[in-house]
């Protein structure tokens, strides 16, 4: 019922009239409920402050692009439950740009309370181009991963957190798991110095830095495969489910011939279909029962490109919301999904046994999550998963 109450208070926002980009020339109430319109909005999706608009000037890590279309369809619509460990997948690129096997990560992004799951360390191998003509020299060498234990220049104390084989002459992704040590700094931020990367030749266990290099953030190419810390988290929050705005309050329902419009933030498209607003419902004309519409589901797009957001939200551009409209009277039919309770009440609302009982309400009966990809405010990726967006099939209850 709490996830249904703020759906609707989505939806209410979502009606208000199209903008023109014109300055709000409307009383101090309204301003004042659109600013808290479009604060609780920013609350639905979990956002303190907007980041800035990097796009496109900054591109996303490839790998936060394939997992966005591996968890949800082009309109962010998660494609199935359990494809993403957790809600909220945040990326960290390696910010060491000279050293070339010391990678270091900010995670000061992470949200208190936020609880991790998995973090991985994912980092481009290259391949060695010459082909040493030395007999002792094997195809193989073993990488290990260290954790620095404290900054400055080396020589660094450091713990061995994961050792591998790799080929001298292949070239790929190599992922390490570092959830034991990326806890720790987030337990302690002052203990994260980074992780350190040797190679070590098998033969004759002789260390050779310049066995194996890593990709590193020089070029157009190999920004592509700079250096990951992914962090696979649950955001343990509960959404609040307080705006719930008042019908009758006039400067909270505009008619439709108000000339006055809302600022840019504010732009939502609906569908064609329903019209660019909504009339009130107290101002709806009297219909004889027989052209009366069924409760039923009708298209609601929000544009995020029209409320300003475009500029950091990668994907997708917008997504049908969608919302229900339509009357529950008797008798209520087996597509209407009604509950026993809306039955009976329709029955008792139908033979004025009371005076009070209105007839059940259309809502949304089931509702889907949507993920949405994009940078934060320090310009890491995120892709998160925001549950009861979508209404996917509507009833009277």
């Amino acid at each position: 019922m709490a996830a249904r109450r703020l759906w609707l208070g989505l939806a209410w926002l979502l009606s208000l009239p199209v903008a023109t980009g014109l300055p709000l020339a409307l009383p101090g109430p309204r301003d004042e409920v659109l600013a808290a319109a479009m604060q609780r909005l920013r609350e639905v999706f979990d956002i303190e402050e907007l980041p800035p608009d990097v796009l496109p000037r900054k591109k996303p890590p490839q790998f936060m692009v394939d997992l966005f279309n591996k968890v949800a369809d082009a309109n962010g619509i998660t494609r199935a439950p359990g494809l993403l460990e957790g809600d909220v997948v945040r990326s960290f690129e390696d910010r060491v740009g000279m050293d070339q096997y010391h990678f270091s990560f900010d995670i000061s992004a992470m949200e208190k309370g936020e609880q991790m799951l998995k973090a991985e360390f994912r980092v481009f191998k290259l391949k060695r181009t010459r082909i040493s003509r030395r007999a002792d020299l094997k195809h193989f060498c073993k990488v290990e991963v260290y954790e620095l234990l404290e900054g400055g220049n080396k020589p660094r104390k450091k713990h061995l957190i994961a050792s591998r084989l790799l080929s001298l002459y292949t070239e790929g992704w190599e992922v390490f798991n570092v959830t034991q040590t990326v806890s720790k700094w987030v337990g302690n931020r002052s203990s994260n110095h980074g992780f350190l990367i040797t190679t070590t030749h098998v033969f004759n266990n002789r260390i050779e830095h310049n066995l194996v290099k890593f990709a590193k953030s020089q070029g157009a190419l190999q920004e592509s495969r700079n250096a990951l810390l992914v962090l696979f988290t649950n955001s343990n929050k509960r959404r609040s489910s307080s705006f719930v705005p008042s019908s009758t309050k006039p400067e909270m329902n505009p008619s439709r011939n108000d000339a006055s419009r809302v600022p840019r933030e504010t732009q939502m498209v609906e569908s064609s279909e329903s019209g660019l607003s909504r009339r009130p419902r107290a101002a709806a004309e009297p219909a004889a029962k027989s052209q009366v519409t069924a409760c039923h589901r009708r298209e609601l797009y929000v544009d995020f490109r029209a409320i300003g957001w475009s500029g950091w939200i990668i994907y997708p551009s917008g997504y049908n919301a969608f919302y229900c409209r339509g009357s529950c009277l008797f008798p209520l039919g087996e597509s209407l999904n009604a509950t026993n309770h809306a039955t009976v009440q329709s029955i008792v609302h139908t033979l004025k046994l009371s005076q009070d009982v209105s007839t059940p309400c259309c809502v949304p009966d089931e509702l889907k999550s949507l993920n949405l990809l994009y940078f934060d405010d320090k310009e890491n990726v995120v892709l998160k998963n925001y549950k009861d967006m979508v209404a996917t099939r509507c009833g009277c209850h």
